[in-house]
């Protein structure tokens, strides 16, 4: 069954986890004793309606406030897909969860209150999916039943988000209008806007098309492990194994081992489910090849004729996520990149990007916590990448504080500097 992984967003109280709540529940993936609990919850709150919003806002501070801190990740099904949906923040403050629940997604679900129309975060989060390389950004334009169902309503945020859209790079944008409270347009059609004639939330989710929408020419495999089980059974084993980030991989292609430049022969493909002549991304596999090589966790195989990028320096788009201290020229972090660890300085800050008016501050000395800046870096290892437009998994990176191992920043690679 085909894997599609959603991420939602939108400003505050839009109805994001009421909306996934929804879907959840009309497509029959929740427990009794999770909807009893939700129902207890609800009546404790005072409410007279059952608050499907509580079935993904997990966190107490979360249920106390009626907001979303945290990313919620939660995974359901159809007959025809299966879903990992990351239910991400609306507040500004929170930007880099948001930042991390689409990292990965196929499909953004942006949310707008009907009443409200076009906010600033809407424009933010629109343009953070496109930042990002989300592919598919679905608008629902949410709690229609409080403006009337009116089609004009409607139809005036559609041109408002359109016009907006013109200025990002968005490759399939999608409408409907809903109501998440009443469950209209979310999983069944509504009989109170009979003037929309288009497929309700999870039809859209059914039927968009994501296999194109990955690497399937630059065959790419970063080398997480190396297996050599030492048995009498498999004296002469030695697999490489790894998560494919690009391209069509069949036994018999010639390959080439990175940074080495050694070239070979596929002779096996296995998988968790056995030997395979043919994988694809994002498979997990285990290449076998034809004669002993040295390869180690890190190193990269590729097509002897499509080669990634290999250098020390590199132009990315940074999201900065440490609050204690901000990112500035001279600093020194690890970095992580596919499975590749060294250390990286950052050499420029070229620019911090206004994420809300996409203006270019070319005067910015540092990034701070939830800010986005153009950044040139220099690690002390060869990294092997494509631009993060290109391959947005060995286009993407990590930066690590050395003295907390915390992850304090992620990167998308626009090249080499």
């Amino acid at each position: 069954m085909e894997l599609v992984r959603l991420a939602t967003s939108g400003s505050v109280d839009d109805g994001k986890s009421t909306l996934i709540g929804r879907l959840l529940y009309d497509t029959k993936q929740i427990f009794e004793d999770q909807l009893d609990a939700v129902e207890d919850a609800s009546r404790r709150r005072g409410g007279d309606y059952v608050d499907l919003a509580l079935l993904t806002d997990g966190l107490r501070a979360e249920r106390e406030q009626g907001i979303t801190i945290d990313v919620a990740y939660r995974y359901f099904a159809t007959p025809k897909r299966a879903f990992i949906l990351a239910d991400t923040p609306g507040h500004i403050q929170y930007t880099r969860n948001m930042v991390t629940g689409a990292s990965t997604a196929d499909v953004v679900l942006i949310l707008v209150d009907a009443r409200n129309g076009i906010v600033e975060q809407t424009r933010r989060h629109a343009f953070l999916a496109s930042l990002l390389g989300v592919p598919h950004i679905v608008l629902c334009v949410n709690k229609m039943d409080l403006v009337g169902y009116d089609r004009d309503v409607y139809e005036s945020i559609v041109d408002d988000f359109r016009e907006f859209a013109t200025k990002l790079t968005v490759t399939d944008l999608r409408f409907v209008p809903v109501s998440a409270l009443a469950g209209d347009n979310v999983v069944e059609q509504s009989a109170m806007m009979t003037w929309y004639r288009g497929p309700t939330v999870l039809g859209l989710l059914e039927e968009i098309h994501v296999a194109s929408d990955r690497n399937l020419v630059d065959c790419r495999l970063p080398v997480q492990y190396v297996i050599r089980p030492h048995t009498m059974d498999h004296q002469d084993y030695r697999g490489y194994a790894g998560q494919i980030a690009g391209g069509t991989w069949r036994v018999g292609d010639e390959v080439v081992a990175l940074p080495s430049g050694f070239t070979t022969t596929v002779t096996g493909i296995d998988t968790p489910d056995g030997p395979v002549t043919e994988a694809v991304s994002p498979m997990s596999i285990t290449l076998l090849l034809d004669g002993e090589i040295d390869i180690s966790r890190g190193d990269m195989i590729c097509r002897v004729n499509n080669h990634p990028h290999v250098g020390q320096d590199i132009e990315a788009m940074i999201c900065w996520m440490a609050a204690d201290a901000g990112l500035t020229p001279g600093r020194t972090l690890a970095i992580k990149h596919t499975t590749r660890w060294g250390r990286a300085r950052v050499e420029r800050l070229q620019y911090r990007l206004d994420v809300n008016t996409l203006h270019r501050d070319d005067t910015a000395r540092s990034l701070e916590l939830n800010e986005i800046g153009r950044v040139s870096l220099r690690a002390t290892v060869p990294l092997f990448f494509d631009e993060y437009a290109r391959n947005r998994t060995t286009g993407s990176f990590i930066l690590v504080d050395e003295a907390t191992n915390a992850t304090v920043g992620a990167g998308m690679i626009l090249g080499p500097t």
